[in-house]
């Protein structure tokens, strides 16, 4: 797939982005590790990629302020690409829609718990990094790295 023109960005019920969180993002956890607290709050948001009817990249938002943001902050969360396809621009249509639907509803600030590995992507898509890197056990190294809105 080198044209990405044909992929359809929807916002999904939770449920939806469950088994690609899984396969990508807590691959040696069981499912259940892959739902979070806030995934049925009514301002959360989940966005799934489509080929056709194939689910090929995921994110999720939610309003939740680390101590001193403002109030109208989102979180970004389980950003994930199926990994045959990463590096082709999913993941940045799947940012760009979470990005316009944060500042459509007021959203002055994106954060996130970024892999390390991911900081190229996220820097490339204006998030800097905050503080020093940390490690969330099981899953490995990761910044806090946030974007104004």
């Amino acid at each position: 797939m080198s044209d990405l023109s044909h992929i359809q960005i929807r916002i999904v019920p939770a449920t939806a982005v469950y088994p690609l969180r899984h396969k990508v993002l807590r691959p040696n956890q069981t499912l259940a590790h892959c739902i979070w607290a806030q995934d049925n709050d009514a301002e959360t948001a989940h966005f799934a990629a489509y080929d056709g009817n194939t689910l090929i990249g995921i994110a999720s938002i939610a309003i939740s302020a680390r101590e001193g943001d403002p109030p109208n902050t989102w979180r970004l969360r389980g950003m994930a690409t199926e990994p045959s396809l990463q590096g082709r621009g999913i993941g940045a249509q799947v940012l760009s829609a979470c990005v316009a639907h944060a500042k459509s509803n007021g959203g002055a600030l994106m954060w996130c718990n970024a892999r390390t590995s991911a900081l190229g992507f996220y820097r490339k898509h204006g998030f800097e990094t905050v503080g020093e890197e940390f490690d969330i056990k099981g899953i490995g190294p990761h910044y806090v790295m946030f974007r104004r809105l």
